[in-house]
């Protein structure tokens, strides 16, 4: 998708039409949103990805991230800001909703306010005066079947409310520039939304808000473990949001049931006995501090391609209370070896280097191994791949060990590597096997935790190594 730039003349027109909606907050209310980082980050994908999810836990604002994005493309008014996917005309959007009354009470009161009340139409994301037209539906009481918004163009925007409840028949014949799923929609619903809007202005346009309460659905798997390159996840957890504080968080994930907080504060599918890691984040988060010097390290690296990232973990052993603490780390892509030697060395370069077995394949230009290559950019590599002290590399054996530290308490994670525990929140089995998605970082840790007996502690008497071990660099 490519982002259509406005001409000197138009900015500077839009940026003097949002001034003079700020004046009202009532009435104006798409101007005063303030996302949070991830609600940005959900937004700016737009303009690379032609389909996106925001997976999200309730109450954490991403029906309202929603609403903001189609009150911004239906009026063709976008903040400073904004580096998502704009709508330069007039356009058609439909919000779908899992029924009528879900729609009227959520979508629809975000985007136009409560049409029951006279006073309220017009207090929602899309100004006052860009609704300039309220079509009423002839089912559901106070449901509205679509409504007009004035574009900056000049021309009308329309917006369609639909319920899914109805079916994918329903759905049927006409092309749209966009369509917004408030919550998970069946796969041939999804589907034949998405092949509404192949003829839009950005062409297919699709994005969707939900929370995963009904587990690894086909749409879900799609976004989550097996997203094509047209597709984008965001994931926000309560952690994410800035307007409670720790205590209001604490109280609000331990008032849902048990086997739900996961999907109803982090927006992680409910995966039952197919996760690997069935832990309880807060049972293997811990709080930065700084690593004794005593202690052995090693790092352990996974291979990935040119676009396909490649990872690397950093583990500190605490032998005296066998406890593995992972402290930091890094995730890459479209890098050289040359550029990951640089990561890997950038702290603590004494530290040893354990590999996987496919670090034995041969170089189809130098003709050398891809060990041998790292070890070329003066990367601490080790001798031999990783294994288990009898010579085995099982993958079952190393998440057997893993899983059984966590439960033990032997294994701790340093709380702002979120790179490990995105990967460890979807980490599944998909008829018994284990869904290779999403777990390069997690394979590396693997790596490291079977190497464990070649880590070492800095080979020198002199002064500490100064450096943060507490973050990334």
């Amino acid at each position: 998708m490519i982002k259509e730039s406005y001409n000197a003349d138009v900015a500077i027109a839009v940026a003097q039409a949002i001034n003079e909606y700020k004046e009202s907050k009532r009435n104006n209310g798409m101007f005063f949103y303030e996302p949070y980082k991830k609600q940005k980050e959900f937004h700016a994908a737009g303009l690379t990805f032609s389909q996106r999810c925001f997976g999200a836990g309730n109450q954490l604002g991403k029906t309202y991230s929603g609403a903001q994005e189609a009150a911004y493309h239906s009026t063709g008014l976008y903040p400073d800001w904004w580096v998502g996917a704009r709508f330069t005309q007039k356009n058609v959007g439909w919000v779908t909703g899992e029924s009528g009354e879900l729609i009227r009470d959520t979508v629809q009161k975000l985007l136009c306010g409560r049409v029951q009340i006279e006073e309220d139409i017009g207090t929602g994301t899309i100004p006052t005066d860009k609704l300039v037209g309220l079509v009423k539906s002839n089912g559901v009481k106070d449901l509205l079947d679509h409504v007009k918004v004035k574009h900056f163009d000049g021309g009308t925007s329309l917006i369609f409310f639909k319920s899914r409840e109805k079916g994918r028949a329903k759905l049927q014949g006409e092309t749209i520039d966009w369509v917004w799923h408030d919550e998970e929609p069946d796969q041939d619903i999804y589907t034949e939304c998405l092949t509404r809007t192949n003829k839009g202005q950005n062409g297919q346009f699709s994005f969707m808000t939900f929370t995963p309460l009904k587990g690894m659905t086909s749409v879900v798997n799609e976004f989550y473990s097996e997203p094509s390159k047209y597709q984008h996840l965001t994931m926000m957890t309560i952690m994410d949001v800035e307007h409670y504080t720790m205590a209001e968080k604490e109280q609000i994930v331990n008032s849902y049931p048990e086997h739900e907080r996961e999907a109803r504060s982090k927006g992680i599918p409910i995966l039952g006995e197919g996760r690997i890691y069935p832990i309880s984040e807060d049972h293997i988060r811990v709080t930065p501090f700084d690593i004794p010097s005593h202690w052995p390290r090693i790092k352990a690296l996974d291979l990935g391609t040119y676009d396909h990232p490649s990872a690397c973990a950093f583990l500190a052993f605490d032998r005296d209370n066998e406890t593995v603490y992972l402290y930091n780390g890094w995730k890459a892509s479209k890098k050289t070896i040359a550029e990951e030697a640089v990561l890997i060395n950038k702290l603590h370069k004494w530290v040893p280097v354990a590999w996987p077995h496919d670090a034995l394949k041969h170089d189809k230009n130098t003709k050398e191994t891809i060990r041998d290559l790292y070890a070329e950019e003066d990367v601490n590599m080790l001798e031999d791949r990783a294994t288990f002290e009898d010579g085995g590399n099982s993958v079952e054996m190393g998440l057997s060990m893993m899983l059984n530290m966590m439960v033990l308490g032997k294994f701790k994670v340093f709380s702002q590597l979120e790179m490990f525990f995105e990967e460890f929140r979807l980490y599944h089995r998909k008829d018994g096997k284990v869904v290779k998605t999403r777990d390069d970082f997690l394979d590396a840790v693997r790596y490291g935790i079977m190497s464990l007996r070649h880590a070492e502690t800095e080979p020198y008497d002199g002064p500490v190594e100064e450096d943060n071990n507490t973050g990334y660099w």
